[in-house]
């Protein structure tokens, strides 16, 4: 297998994961307030960014806007896009060195 069809395939399952652990989370924080004590605890934002920064960053872009999701902490607001922006500077120029 080719290592671009890996990296398609990495890339599809880990913002895959990413979306629904944006769903998960804010499901869990709009239940956690009507006091459920059965619901299990929310995913941590550490998790959450570190899916973005694994290459997650466009899928945790669109569920934050979908579900609402995180927009007021400045950590997600801006650090999410800053995310997106880097890795797809780093693509574009490891695109243009394996072209030559």
């Amino acid at each position: 297998m080719e290592i671009t069809y890996i990296i398609v395939y990495y890339l599809i399952s880990v913002n895959v994961l990413t979306f629904l652990a944006f769903g998960i989370d804010k499901w869990k924080a709009v239940h956690n307030g009507h006091k459920n004590k059965h619901l299990p605890r929310r995913i941590p934002e550490v998790s959450l960014l570190f899916l973005a920064l694994l290459g997650g960053s466009p899928a945790a872009l669109l569920a934050m806007l979908l579900f609402r999701h995180k927009t007021q902490h400045k950590k997600f607001r801006y650090g999410v896009p800053a995310i997106l922006l880097v890795q797809v500077a780093l693509a574009v120029i490891l695109y243009r060195t394996d072209s030559y």
